[in-house]
């Protein structure tokens, strides 16, 4: 495999992360608010095991070729470039949501203060990856195995860690999903290139998948609600992490098999822009939702979860494309000179 084709497939598999994500949120933001549960709400449930681990997982994938430079280097691609967007988009949906739209600037302060040390909102995921470099760069330099890393993560992320603190509890659900992305990059990429010239059978395993992985999330045990997922089978703690590895794997052999595909490019655009989208479909995803249901535009769950999922994904695309032609508001989506780290 090419190294041209190795990017594309990668990039096909983040464009279909984000449009899980974005698709979750906007499935379980108008639910919430209908008291209904639409089409979507059926996607999401399938896609709940693997949606958050694929993401991590293949954000882990080519750590390898940066986790030994020197710590500013390291620190300035993938800590602080995280943190600025983070920070910078925290600060404008904090600002937008309490200090203008509810008027309330003392709330907005202690948002503000508050989101430094509890990861702000759906934001939490651009947080975490900082985390999570730090974290694998520190096991890297006290020379921890992957084997004993990886045993420790899985014990986390099986156990029932849910406290006060946002940061500890996210670390220990999928930490370990970004760790296994990173140590085992090889086998992830060689498994592509066999996939690649080995399509049928590729296509043969993700049926067997597809079909194993919706018997353990529609089970009995299985409820839907108009803002959560309550899995079947899916939801024992152990099976659970399983079907989250094997769900990543798949998602990344199904990327592999679409990859040469002439419909596909608006996919690879999506994937290498997905961080443009994750920091920018909130908000037109919650303002269209309002005016959709003040209006009576669309009432019923299932047409308006799709109509506000295709403004959310898009909304954020003709910013960055106004952006690009305007020159005006790079700042949004690229990170400035005085918000890197310089060499020593």
């Amino acid at each position: 495999m090419t190294p041209s084709k190795r990017m594309a497939w990668v990039d096909i598999a983040k464009g279909v992360s984000i449009i899980l994500v974005v698709m979750m949120y906007a499935a379980y933001n108008t639910g919430s608010h209908t008291g209904g549960v639409g089409f979507l709400h059926y996607v999401i449930a399938f896609a709940t095991p693997f949606r958050m681990p694929e993401f991590f997982l293949i954000s882990g994938l080519f750590l390898s070729t940066v986790i030994a430079r020197p710590w500013r280097r390291y620190a300035d691609r993938r800590f602080v470039h995280y943190m600025y967007f983070y920070g910078l988009w925290a600060f404008i949906m904090i600002a937008l949501k309490v200090g203008v739209f509810a008027r309330d600037p003392v709330a907005m302060a202690a948002d503000l203060a508050r989101a430094i040390v509890q990861p702000y909102g759906v934001l939490w995921f651009v947080y975490m990856l900082g985390v999570f470099a730090i974290a694998a760069k520190l096991l890297w330099q006290w020379r921890m195995p992957h084997w004993l890393v990886i045993a420790a993560a899985t014990g986390l992320q099986i156990a029932p860690i849910n406290v006060s603190s946002y940061i500890v509890t996210q670390f220990a659900a999928y930490f370990v999903f970004f760790y296994i992305g990173y140590a085992f990059a090889p086998q992830i990429f060689r498994m592509a290139g066999w996939i690649a010239e080995n399509r049928g059978k590729a296509i043969a395993a993700l049926t067997v998948w597809f079909v194993v992985n919706g018997a353990l999330v529609f089970l009995p045990g299985f409820e839907l609600l108009p803002d959560e997922t309550r899995m079947g089978f899916a939801a024992f703690p152990p099976l659970h992490f399983l079907l989250g590895v094997a769900g990543a794997v798949a998602l990344c052999a199904f990327s592999v098999v679409l990859v040469d595909r002439p419909y596909t490019g608006w996919l690879r655009w999506i994937g290498a822009h997905s961080l443009v989208i994750y920091l920018a479909f909130t908000l037109p995803m919650s303002i269209f939702r309002e005016l959709a249901m003040n209006t009576g535009l669309i009432t019923q769950t299932g047409p308006l979860s799709l109509a506000v999922f295709v403004v959310a994904l898009t909304t954020p695309v003709i910013l960055y494309l106004a952006i690009g032609m305007t020159g005006f508001g790079h700042f949004l989506f690229e990170r400035p000179g005085w918000a890197r780290l310089k060499s020593e």
